[in-house]
């Protein structure tokens, strides 16, 4: 049974299935919830080896998950008795940008490049900020990485961050700054992955 951590081939296809059903959600246009997260972090870590199996499923804070933190680097994530609030404004804040995209850019129109700029911002906005909060015991940054490949999906753009191994360079370095409040340096990565994405042959769009 390969570890939680590991980038086996157990975890790549869990992503892989989990992925699929989020384009269906996006293409839907599903209203982003924090519990469809929830289910994403089961889905991931179907039959992989965890410390304890509390963890999946679950968000720092709850029952038996009170007292534990997240820390990458010398960085921590919101306090665990402050996640639930935190998690709150996150989804209020994601409805709401959503429900005013959707209304912009209707599923039968192409986004133009204004709405694409305002897509790029929302896919950066929610990675940064789950990463910021880094809600579960494992598994944040997947999720993340997912939130924004939803999105992306949801305006009719491909999901162009790679799920595991992570995305490197430019991207390492907002996923710092994000964990500090600071999302701006993931819109610019996010801009560059994307247009790296979309020049490789035979990208899926």
């Amino acid at each position: 049974m390969a570890n939680w951590d590991d980038n086996s081939p157990e975890l790549e296809e869990n992503l892989k299935q989990t992925q699929r059903r989020i384009r269906q959600d996006a293409r839907d246009r599903k209203l982003p919830t924090i519990d469809a997260a929830r289910h994403w972090q089961v889905e991931t870590m179907h039959g992989l080896d965890t410390p304890d199996p509390i963890y999946i499923g679950a968000f720092r804070g709850e029952p038996g998950l009170e007292n534990v933190q997240a820390q990458v680097a010398e960085r921590y994530g919101v306090p665990a008795d402050e996640v639930a609030a935190a998690l709150a404004q996150f989804e209020k804040t994601l409805q709401t940008a959503v429900q005013r995209l959707d209304d912009a850019i209707p599923p039968s129109v192409e986004a133009d490049d204004d709405q694409r700029a305002a897509i790029i911002l929302i896919c950066a906005w929610a990675h940064a900020e789950w990463v910021r909060i880094h809600p579960f015991a494992n598994g944040n940054g997947r999720t993340a990485r997912l939130w924004a490949n939803s999105l992306a999906m949801r305006y009719g753009l491909p999901p162009f961050l790679r799920l595991r191994p992570r995305p490197e360079n430019l991207y390492g370095i907002a996923s710092q700054k994000a964990m500090d409040g600071d999302w701006r340096p993931t819109v610019s990565a996010f801009r560059e992955l994307l247009e790296e994405f979309l020049n490789q042959p035979n990208s899926d769009t």
